[in-house]
């Protein structure tokens, strides 16, 4: 290992797990050496993303990062949840000699940022969120015009209508999300799937397919690798 600190990376194939490691590589006391998807077994897909495993490989390959999977059953209570996640951290510290730090692209979100640095706690972990506490809207557009290009893969109709899911995260996106939509999604409102940014050696080529809703509220948009 070099003397920089290792990090593992939280990785669900969206925009502000992206946007984590862009910021993580800026920084010259930290080396992110993997990245850690939780998958739904069922599924084969990132768990709330909805991003298939392949996909999720692809995006590792183009980051030039090797990707490990914590895999959890469709119906997940916390148990199953931590179980999973302090398998995959004592995999991770055995591949890794001296990591102990893991980082997430949280924003806002106080809870859950506490909710994330218990769990690693009790295992010896670091917590480390680059983005946390910015201006979500400034850090959207600072994703697209640093070259991030996204698109919405999961779109909770609850708080955004259902013609969302499938679109590109831009400019013109942010434009017209509705008052009091988080423009980077941070309360749930939607997810994306990233194929390009400074992250990533080359662009992803993705085929966008058909879009589903499940459990009566999530619009998922399919993206398989071309």
């Amino acid at each position: 290992m070099s003397a920089r600190t290792p990090v593992l990376l939280a990785w669900s194939g969206g925009k502000d797990a992206a946007w984590a490691l862009h910021v993580l590589r800026g920084r010259v006391e930290v080396e992110v050496v993997g990245l850690l998807s939780t998958i739904t077994r069922e599924h084969d897909r990132a768990s709330m993303q909805g991003i298939r495993r392949e996909v999720l490989h692809a995006q590792a390959r183009a980051a030039g990062l090797p990707l490990l999977a914590a895999d959890i059953p469709a119906q997940c209570a916390n148990d199953d949840y931590e179980r999973a996640m302090a398998g995959a951290l004592a995999q991770a510290a055995q591949r890794w000699p001296g990591l102990r730090t893991m980082a997430f692209g949280d924003l806002l979100l106080e809870d859950v940022r506490a909710y994330r640095e218990r769990n690693l706690a009790r295992a010896g972990w670091n917590l480390l969120t680059p983005l946390f506490g910015r201006d979500t809207a400034a850090l959207a557009h600072e994703m697209i015009r640093g070259g991030l290009r996204a698109h919405l893969c999961c779109v909770d109709t609850q708080q955004l209508g259902a013609g969302f899911a499938g679109a590109a995260f831009d400019d013109a996106l942010l434009d017209a999300l509705p008052i009091g939509v988080d423009r980077c999604g941070e309360n749930g409102e939607f997810h994306t799937c990233v194929a390009a940014g400074p992250m990533f050696d080359a662009p992803l080529a993705l085929v966008r397919g058909e879009t589903v809703v499940r459990d009566g509220r999530f619009a998922f948009t399919d993206f398989a690798c071309a």
